[in-house]
């Protein structure tokens, strides 16, 4: 089974941006994910990561149920090496939410930091029409059954839920964070400068890139500081046990940890992005090689791959926001 991407989105490789005239200036404002806006829908990821080239869908399960996308421009021999390697390692992917364990507290912790002299705010309890109150419910539902919130009594802090319409029809389930972010101090860490990320993969043969499954989810939210992400819905009050998406400095959280994770590898077959992950490597004889080593460090940590968003073994694609492909 083939599948392609849209026409507007097969640009023609082999230029990069940063060597064009007139070039465009790449800032970091272009993804400020590291300190996300307080409009609760400011980011999604549609056309933030996408190979350009066909693809083909590969079944892990021989039943259909567990899929993900490789290229087909690949020598037949690394394409039969690949889909071994990824039939052999689906434990680094999640299938549903209840698949995750998350990042252990021991490696990384959210921390807000809220400056003691902010006054608490509790937001007034916002009405939604019955479409959306049952797509409130059902995405309660199944962050209650991941563990990722919890019911909770008295909170401090209370926020009201948004819906952000996603491409495919259904809702998008956020947190308006605006008045507790707005009592945490800015994490200055720095995040990569974009320019220098895309130029590194000049050169490189064979490109994969990866998405975590919920990333930001993956990682725990200090005790001392769950009540203080609490939100209201129809069906009661509930915190969160794991970093929602929506919190100030939360991608800059995401960031210190990927920098940990593949501190031996960033730069050398890997670039990381907050949760945008690209495998290169130059030769495409090492790719498998490379993607060992990253998943072996997957494993280690306990981070999940989204296997539908994520795309194996490509001459090139749109990362960032910008194509890459071997000529630049």
């Amino acid at each position: 089974m083939l599948c392609e991407y849209p026409e507007r989105s097969r640009e023609k490789l082999g230029k990069n941006p940063m060597n064009e005239k007139g070039k465009r200036k790449l800032t970091e404002a272009n993804y400020k994910a590291g300190d996300p806006p307080e409009d609760v829908s400011e980011r999604t990821k549609t056309n933030r990561v996408e190979a350009v080239e066909e693809l083909k869908i590969i079944d892990l399960s021989e039943n259909g149920e567990r899929t993900t996308k490789i290229g087909t421009s690949m020598r037949p021999s690394t394409e039969e090496q690949l889909i071994r390697f990824l039939k052999e390692n689906q434990e680094v992917f999640a299938w549903t939410m209840t698949d995750l364990h998350g990042i252990s507290p021991d490696v990384i912790t959210h921390r807000l930091n809220v400056d003691p002299n902010a006054k608490p705010v509790k937001q007034k309890k916002r009405m939604f029409g019955v479409e959306r109150s049952i797509a409130i419910k059902e995405e309660v539902d199944k962050l209650l059954e991941a563990n990722y919130i919890r019911p909770v009594q008295y909170p401090e802090w209370l926020a009201n839920v948004v819906l952000v319409p996603k491409p495919n029809g259904k809702w998008r389930l956020c947190i308006d964070f605006t008045d507790l972010n707005k009592a945490c101090p800015k994490d200055p860490f720095p995040l990569p400068r974009i320019d220098v990320l895309v130029d590194s993969t000049s050169g490189c043969e064979m490109l994969s890139f990866l998405d975590a499954y919920q990333g930001y989810n993956q990682i725990p939210l200090a005790p001392e500081d769950q009540e203080k992400a609490s939100f209201v819905t129809d069906q009661g009050i509930f915190c969160y046990n794991v970093m929602p998406f929506g919190l100030k400095n939360a991608g800059a959280t995401y960031q210190r940890l990927v920098n940990h994770m593949f501190q031996s590898q960033i730069g050398r077959n890997m670039e990381v992005y907050i949760d945008d992950m690209l495998v290169k490597s130059v030769e495409e004889q090492d790719h498998i090689k490379d993607l060992v080593e990253c998943f072996q460090i997957l494993e280690t940590f306990g981070m999940k791959l989204n296997p539908a968003k994520c795309t194996f073994g490509v001459r090139g694609g749109k990362f960032l926001g910008y194509m890459i492909s071997k000529e630049g």
